[in-house]
Parts: C-alpha cells; sequence; structure tokens
C-alpha cells in the first residue's frame, strides 16, 4: 500500500509580523514549523504503516529549497521517501495554482492508495488545496477526519462537525484531510535524525512536471489579496463589582449608553 502525506512547512504564527508598508508577512528571521494539520496527517499514515507489512510513506511538499529541513523532520518521524516541488515559477501561488502543482507531483508518483493532508495551513486557513488536489486527480475525498478506520480496500471514517460527526464509507484510492483530534504527532527518532540527513531529496521543478506554465504561480492565482493587516487591539475590558442584580443594572446602563440597547 502506498501512502502520500502532502505537507507544508509554514511560519511559526506565535511571531508573524506584517509590512505595514507592503501590507505582507515579514518572514524574515521567523522560525518555520510543520504545520500542525499537516502533523496530524503524517501521524496517522505512519500508524498504518506500523500495522501492515507493505505500507510506504512517501511526504511531499511544494516550496523553496529551505523547505528541505521540514522534509526531514518528516523522515525522522518515520516517513520512507520526501518529494520537494520547487521552482520560481511556482512562487506567488494561490489555493487554485498551488493544487494544481501538487496535484501534478501526486500523479507523477502515482499508485497511490491514501493521500493524506492537513484540514488547513495555519499560514492561510483556507482549507482548500487539500479539496482542490482530490478533484484534480479524480479520486473521492473526506475533510475534517477525527478518526480513521482501514479494512481492506475500504476506509471508514468519521467526518467531525460542530456539533457531533458522521460516519461515511470510501473505497481508496482517497483523499482524507486530518484535524487535530485524530491522533497525537510522535516525536523525530533520534535514530532516525542521522538517517533522515543522510538521504537524498528529489527537488522536481517545473520541467519534471507534465503541467503547462498557465496553471501554476501568481500569473495562475485568480485570488487576489488586496490588503493584509494586524488588528487594531481590542480596548480595556471593564471589571463591574456587586451582586449579580447590581451588575445587570450596571450592564444594562451602559448599553443604553452607547445606543446598543
Amino acid at each position: 500500500m502506498k501512502i502520500l502525506v502532502c505537507v507544508k512547512q509554514v511560519p511559526d504564527t506565535t511571531e508573524v509580523k506584517i509590512d505595514k508598508e507592503k501590507g505582507t508577512l515579514i518572514r524574515e528571521g521567523v522560525p518555520s514549523i510543520l504545520n500542525p494539520d499537516d502533523a496530524n496527517a503524517l501521524e496517522e499514515a505512519l500508524v498504518l504503516k506500523e500495522q501492515y507489512d507493505d505500507v510506504t510513506v512517501t511526504v511531499v511538499t511544494m516550496g523553496p529549497p529551505q523547505a528541505d529541513v521540514m522534509l526531514r523532520q518528516c523522515l525522522a518521524m518515520g516517513a520512507d521517501d520526501a518529494i520537494l516541488l520547487s521552482d520560481r515559477a511556482f512562487g506567488g501561488a494561490d489555493t487554485w495554482a498551488t493544487s494544481n502543482t501538487i496535484a501534478a507531483g501526486l500523479r507523477k508518483i502515482g499508485n497511490y492508495d491514501i493521500i493524506f493532508a492537513g484540514r488547513q495551513a495555519i499560514d492561510g486557513d483556507t482549507a482548500q488545496v487539500g479539496p482542490q488536489i482530490a478533484e484534480k486527480l479524480g479520486i473521492p475525498q473526506v475533510t475534517y477526519v477525527q478518526n480513521f478506520e482501514l479494512n481492506g480496500n475500504e476506509v471508514t471514517v468519521q467526518r467531525q462537525l460542530e456539533d457531533g460527526y458522521e460516519i461515511i464509507q470510501v473505497n481508496t484510492p482517497v483523499l482524507l484531510t486530518a484535524v487535530k483530534e485524530l491522533n497525537q504527532p510522535r516525536y523525530m527518532g533520534v535514530d532516525k535524525i542521522f538517517a533522515a540527513y543522510k538521504k537524498e531529496i528529489p527537488t522536481w521543478t517545473m520541467a519534471d512536471l507534465d503541467i503547462d506554465a498557465d496553471q501554476v504561480g501568481l500569473k495562475a492565482s485568480p485570488t487576489k489579496v488586496f490588503k493584509s493587516f494586524t488588528p487594531a487591539p481590542k480596548g480595556k475590558g471593564v471589571m463591574l463589582e456587586g451582586t449579580t442584580k447590581e451588575i445587570v443594572t450596571k450592564v444594562i446602563v451602559q448599553l443604553k449608553q452607547k445606543h446598543i440597547i
């Protein structure tokens, strides 16, 4: 069984700042990490690898050359192989162009049974790339996976909803997007770290993929970001004291003064 995992290197959002003049993220000097939901996706693939003897796990990412470090982290967690899709032509891609490129890479690998991806990336929060990849590969998809069982070529999934979950059965090949409730990602293995840095990670460029230039990168991206900015901090809160009745009275008075009620 061949399992592919789509991963992304993202800036640590606890330290992201925005250039006020350009309206873009300042990535220089900001540490990069494996996208959290993608770590859950990888973990589920590794669990299957431990359960079945014939499972191989390959991680795939589209990104700049420095994404190689994140891929080696995935190898140190237990993945068998990694592939980096990197080319200047891929730069500036929105979700549509990104999914075109990744789908072309997965199509080149071929013969996959399950594709795992994270629900969404923390630097964009769109949750669109995974489903778009499935559409372009022409395979079924189940998003927001919080539980997963495999029986032969049939997959039974608990799909997370706001007020519960739904159970879906689907045959492979299939793409599944993971949420954090699915599992607890493992740490890198000390013994695997050395092997990860000795392993060759191939880089596939535009020339290696069966895809046209008008389907990738900024020019192929219909999404246009008008503005990026840091929200203004909220005003200082007001603490009200007194009995429950007194506090309710004070709240009503203030709401009337602000013409809210």
